[in-house]
């Protein structure tokens, strides 16, 4: 290839559409990256500059169909790379998602940010700037101001607490009654019976509203502290 052919490939648009693709790819990272999240600002950039680039490319070869003469000339389907690129997004996502112990998941939206980001790529590097550009300022007002209404917002918690009784004949319908009191939701109950050691171990499965994560075990540890015959309470979650 000369540099003929190289500064051809290169021309204005397609300069606007990378640089558009490597700025969104810069905000959006950097809001992951002021975060700690797993995929910062270098994988996003890659993110949104890989798929720009793969369109471009894939729209290129398209273009350049329609040069060929003949009835048997074929066409290529610019929309099948980007069908590949967000099934490999897919791959991608899995590895930043990160299932850890109390039922807690974390990730999930760092995941739908590549993918978002991917899709943001793929308009800009397909000539479609006005909504890659529009994608991306709804992208920042989502993870930036959305947080903020949903620390706001009452929803549900679920959490495990695990109490220890002292004996295999201990009554648990006392500590059920209290934890309903409380406004706990007890969603199930896992039951474990040490009968060497005359020991018996019950975690409960509860529901409780996210604002009282902080406090709430406290003063549940508490209550159970002044119940007859247990022994440990451990809270997770």
């Amino acid at each position: 290839m000369d540099w003929n052919t190289f500064a051809g490939d290169l021309d204005a648009e397609i300069l606007m559409r990378l640089g558009l693709a490597l700025v969104a790819g810069l905000v959006i990272g950097i809001e992951r990256e002021s975060h700690g999240r797993a995929a910062g600002l270098r994988t996003t950039l890659l993110v949104t500059l890989s798929s720009a680039a793969a369109m471009i490319v894939s729209d290129a070869f398209y273009q350049d169909s329609f040069a060929q003469q003949g009835p048997s000339s074929w066409h290529p389907d610019p929309a099948r790379l980007a069908a590949g690129i967000l099934a490999g997004m897919g791959f991608l996502g899995a590895g930043v998602i990160v299932h850890q112990r109390d039922h807690i998941v974390q990730g999930v939206t760092t995941a739908a940010t590549l993918w978002f980001a991917a899709i943001i790529g793929l308009a800009l590097g397909a000539g479609s700037l006005g909504v890659g550009i529009v994608s991306t300022v709804l992208a920042l007002i989502i993870l930036g101001l959305v947080p903020r209404f949903e620390n706001r917002m009452e929803n549900d918690w679920y959490s495990d607490l695990s109490v220890s009784f002292g004996s295999n004949d201990s009554d648990i319908t006392n500590t059920t009654r209290l934890l309903e009191s409380m406004n706990l939701k007890i969603k199930g109950i896992d039951w474990k019976e040490d009968l060497a050691a005359n020991d018996r171990r019950v975690t409960f499965h509860v529901k409780h509203k996210k604002g009282e994560r902080l406090t709430l075990p406290a003063r549940v540890i508490t209550a159970l502290r002044m119940l007859p015959d247990v022994k440990t309470v451990h809270w997770h979650g």
